[in-house]
């Protein structure tokens, strides 16, 4: 009887499998649109790929690209390294602060450091003090390439320290034996076993690099995602022909990606019992000293800089110097409109990828393979891309443009189509863990499907669910191009605020709003992320 109802359950509702369909055409559209729009448009786009306009912004992409993935993978990996297999003081410490650029949007990390160097800021005040008096400015490709780094490199150092984590330390003692130096077992030992997942996190940070757009603004470098917030207004044709080029190197990206990530080994699911470290010898206070000054770098700095606009912005409007432009309800407006989007985009994110992981995790349905397929894909759509395309749809369709023109729910349906992915493996994940025997039971009981789901599944999945949620809040609080582009008239985040103080030159104002949403997005890293390292 058990077989028989297994048989049965094996065959996925014609509901769901519909559910399915509609939910991967719903991904699927933004990038689709905006392919079509790009080929069918006015002068056409593909006269100007090739074109003086295009191959620059593209040239500065890869070169900019290139360059930050670069660094990071030295960085994260030579940090997973020194945290994990070496004797170094204070590794816990370490192994919690390292991932903490996370919480930091690209923009609000840009803004700190050019402001902090800036004359009246607070490093180049300090650095006066003791006689420096010229400090370079932080601007262009090297300005661009130095935030970046240090917003990007947990990438890397995440998953290389969760594989080194899990390396069993008897390959490397038996390497040691046999007369191999601490380098020659770095080489042959841990850097094969790492390699997959160092590929995988410099490929993200290739992708994200690609993608970013507030950085690059900020540091006035014209890149792919600069240029085509320049011209979509100004000149559609070239920006659609920019986000062409820039989604079919996002689609590479990913692509290569997903083939380093089927890669992992097995291995890293299993502790290893008896880690190797290494002694430093002399060279432990240099690389503590690095350790230290990437973490002040990339935590620390940026954080007193915002800390001490704030301040200095609560202070003149106290003492009635000067008021600030923002007042104290208008923050709390911009706070409860991040808090409540984030979450409802959250929610309906794991609620729209769910469908599709039964049919994948549950059904082994190739309708559902099709779709997470989709939604997967959508990892390659940089949020500018997604954005402008949801601005061309509605101008264009006038039906959308009553309905949905100003409206938050096309910005939270940005929102689901950028971050859905995020949420759709471990949604896969839930599904799987839920035992067939529980659901055997529950037939052979008289459990209809929707009390099943209910008293069933829903209890065992609901912490993984909840913790794809979480990550899905954690993107959208820090999200600016959609935020940017898509939010109704009058609607404002803290992302989106903050922009424009920057922007404005309301230094105290963008400080005070980036240190609540830095607080936030902390207390969302260290329960999404920094708890949950062993399981990395």
């Amino acid at each position: 009887m058990i077989q028989a109802l297994r048989r049965r359950r094996s065959r996925a509702p014609a509901a769901l499998r519909i559910a399915g369909v509609v939910l991967a055409f719903g991904f699927a559209f933004p990038g689709v649109y905006l392919v079509y729009r790009a080929l069918r448009d006015g002068t056409g786009p593909e006269g100007l790929l090739w074109s003086a306009r295009t191959l620059g912004p593209l040239w500065r992409s890869l070169r900019l690209a290139v360059s930050v993935s670069a660094s990071a993978l030295v960085l994260g990996t030579g940090l997973a390294w020194l945290t994990m297999r070496t004797d170094l003081p204070l590794r816990k410490l370490w192994r919690v602060l390292l991932p903490l650029p996370l919480v930091y949007p690209t923009f609000v990390g840009a803004a700190a450091f050019i402001r902090a160097l800036n004359p009246g800021g607070l490093a180049n005040d300090l650095l006066s003090s003791v006689g420096i008096d010229s400090v370079p400015e932080l601007r262009g490709f090297w300005g661009a390439w130095f935030v970046l780094v240090l917003m990007t490199y947990p990438y890397v150092y995440l998953p290389v320290a969760a594989r080194l984590r899990h390396l069993p330390g008897s390959l490397e003692e038996s390497a040691r034996l046999l007369g191999d130096s601490a380098f020659a077992v770095f080489r042959r030992i841990c850097l094969p076993h790492a390699g997959t997942a160092i590929g995988a996190g410099t490929l993200l940070v290739f992708l994200y690099t690609l993608s970013d757009f507030g950085a690059v603004q900020l540091m006035r470098y014209d890149t792919l995602t600069r240029a085509i917030a320049t011209n979509y207004l100004a000149n559609p044709p070239v920006a659609l022909a920019l986000s062409l080029m820039l989604l079919v190197l996002a689609a590479i990206v990913v692509l290569a990606e997903r083939w380093f990530s089927r890669r992992l080994p097995d291995a890293m699911s299993a502790k290893s019992d008896r880690p190797l470290d290494y002694r430093l010898g002399r060279w432990r206070p240099w690389a503590t000293a690095a350790v230290a000054v990437t973490v002040f770098a990339s935590v620390i700095a940026p954080f007193i800089a915002l800390a001490d606009w704030a301040q200095r912005g609560l202070f003149r409007s106290l003492t009635g110097d000067r008021a600030l432009t923002v007042d104290y309800s208008s923050i709390a407006e911009s706070t409860f409109n991040t808090v409540w989007v984030s979450v409802v985009a959250a929610v309906v994110s794991v609620a729209a990828v769910l469908p599709i992981a039964l049919l994948v995790g549950r059904y082994r349905s190739r309708t559902g393979s099709l779709a997470h397929a989709v939604v997967i894909s959508t990892f390659a759509l940089p949020g500018l891309l997604i954005a402008l395309s949801m601005r061309f749809w509605t101008l264009r369709t006038d039906l959308v443009l009553d309905l949905l023109g100003d409206t938050a729910a096309l910005l939270i349906f940005a929102y689901i189509v950028r971050f859905g992915s995020l949420a759709m493996g471990i949604s896969v994940v839930a599904v799987r863990s839920v035992p067939e025997r529980l659901h055997d039971s529950a037939r052979l009981l008289g459990a209809g499907p929707l009390r099943r789901f209910l008293t069933v599944d829903m209890p065992v999945m609901g912490p993984a669910l909840g913790a794809g949620a979480g990550l899905v809040l954690l993107s959208v609080m820090k999200e600016l191009p959609i935020s940017l582009f898509v939010s109704p008239l009058g609607f404002s985040t803290l992302t989106t605020r903050i922009y424009g103080s920057f922007e404005d030159a309301f230094i105290a104002e963008a400080g005070l709003l980036s240190v609540i949403l830095v607080v936030l997005s902390f207390v969302l890293t260290w329960f999404l992320v920094v708890r949950r390292q062993e399981h990395a």
